[in-house]
């Protein structure tokens, strides 16, 4: 057998067992997909006619427009999470170690660790926009193509989150600091675009929101769905995508082949 062969046949073995994982061990995607979903239903209908009014809109509805595609991209580092704890699982209860005296190609393990976090990042992302639609958000000028671009997005920014959420799970002592390591993929979004524009912030900290990640890639998921200005944040948003993916790639990888256990 070849060694793409091998590859894809062991990559698909690992990516049906982290799938077999997450559907007998619900309760961790569940607690981690919840942040998003209530902090949309927070914000929406507890804090949304103020919200709006500061982003000078008109009602509750136009806050519901500027913040769902933000929660969107939350809801993928939410559920990065998960699989930082998966990753470290493994590492420290042996199952690497296991997996390292098999004759299955080196690379499975991670491939499928990333290959099914994206599949449940994405599938809670329709979760959450599913929501956001019930709570009246809609995307009426949005075209094919920019749909197409949109999904696009997100699962690149997925596959970044997920690799850098797996280096962070093989460096980590156990699950709790494996959560712990990862818990900016969820914070990292609070002191963006997400939830206020970024002139509304002190100037001192502009900057600091403007360039972190979530920034670009809200702003340009926000461009494409309601159709208003994109401007530098796509080029932005796709640097960061492919700088993460490359950084978590080599940081996992080089750890992955250097961990004797």
């Amino acid at each position: 057998m070849s060694n793409l062969n091998l590859a894809v046949r062991d990559s698909s073995t690992m990516l049906r067992r982290n799938l077999l994982h997450a559907r007998r061990y619900p309760s961790l995607t569940l607690n981690l997909l919840l942040t998003p979903v209530m902090l949309l239903l927070l914000f929406v209908y507890v804090f949304g006619d103020a919200m709006s009014a500061g982003i000078g809109g008109g009602d509750r509805s136009d806050y519901v427009a500027y913040i769902v595609p933000g929660l969107l991209l939350m809801t993928i580092g939410s559920t990065t999470i998960g699989t930082a704890v998966s990753v470290s699982n493994d590492m420290t209860e042996g199952v690497i170690a296991r997996f390292r005296t098999m004759a299955i190609h080196r690379g499975s393990v991670l491939i499928g660790h990333v290959i099914g976090s994206v599949v449940q990042s994405i599938m809670s992302v329709v979760l959450v926009g599913a929501v956001g639609l019930a709570i009246g958000f809609r995307s009426a000028d949005a075209t094919a193509l920019e749909w197409l671009a949109a999904f696009g997005l997100l699962v690149l920014f997925t596959v970044a989150l997920t690799w850098i959420a797996v280096g962070m799970g093989l460096v980590s002592p156990n699950a709790e600091a494996a959560s712990n390591n990862a818990m900016p993929l969820i914070f990292l979004p609070l002191i963006s675009s997400t939830f206020v524009p970024v002139d509304s912030m002190p100037g001192w900290f502009q900057p600091v929101a403007e360039y972190q990640p979530f920034t670009p890639a809200v702003e340009t998921l926000r461009g494409l769905l309601l159709g208003t200005g994109i401007g530098h944040n796509g080029w932005l948003a796709l640097v960061w995508c492919l700088a993460l993916t490359a950084l978590g790639y080599f940081w996992s990888t080089s750890k992955f082949d250097s961990d004797p256990k």
